[in-house]
């Protein structure tokens, strides 16, 4: 049991972080192609915060106003807008980036055993409920799943790639 711990005064935290948003450093992009539930992305446009990476979305029509509410940091974020077919965007970043999907496959490995981005990295996420799809999968250069004990299939999207992200980041 550790007594005694001292909690880092949040002006103390504020002096210890970047004074403004990162620019796009193009090396750790997190992908959630097929986006359900707008309130998922914006937890993972703050996971991206955190770890110094860009989040890549499709244009649909009520993307923008989701990000725009679930950015809390009222900053701007670096976002990559891929256009209406993700895997034509997909096929596109193949040339030079590691491509992780996250989904239950018979050939992934677990999140324990994917090692820190060395490279552009682009971590592609799924649907919710019927995750990436077959012809996004074939592009995929390794597939990474998240071990779970309970009852459910998955965790949501904004979990899973914000577990991810730490990970790839060095951070986990």
């Amino acid at each position: 049991m550790v007594s005694g711990a001292r909690v880092t005064p949040g002006r103390e935290i504020k002096r210890q972080r970047r004074g403004r948003a990162h620019s796009c450093w193009d090396h750790l992009i997190i992908a959630p192609l097929w986006p359900k539930y707008g309130v998922n992305l914006g937890t993972l446009l703050r996971t991206c915060d955190a770890v110094g990476a860009c989040l890549a979305v499709p244009k649909f029509p009520w993307v923008p106003e989701a990000l725009d509410k679930g950015n809390t940091l009222r900053r701007p974020a670096c976002v990559h807008w891929t256009g209406r077919d993700p895997v034509e965007w997909l096929t596109r970043q193949q040339l030079g980036s590691r491509i992780v999907g996250v989904e239950l496959a018979d050939e992934a490995i677990r999140l324990a055993e994917l090692s820190a981005a060395r490279e552009r990295t682009i971590v592609v996420l799924g649907h919710e409920h019927s995750g990436i799809p077959d012809d996004a999968m074939e592009l995929v250069d390794v597939a990474v799943e998240i071990p779970m004990i309970g009852t459910g299939a998955s965790l949501n999207v904004a979990v899973a790639g914000s577990l991810v992200l730490y990970r790839l980041a060095g951070f986990l």
